[in-house]
């Protein structure tokens, strides 16, 4: 399905966009699971 309103996009301009769109869920993502680990680490202790 290509966006008719974007036109065709180039393969740099496609990963771009991706990044922007997934990017700050995936590095939330990244964050709780880094802090659920140190919080895990600091319950063993």
């Amino acid at each position: 399905m290509i966006p008719m309103h974007l036109g065709h996009l180039n393969p740099a301009e496609q990963v771009l966009v991706l990044l922007i769109a997934f990017g700050p869920f995936l590095l939330a993502a990244g964050v709780v699971v880094y802090l659920r680990r140190h919080a895990v680490e600091d319950e063993e202790d």
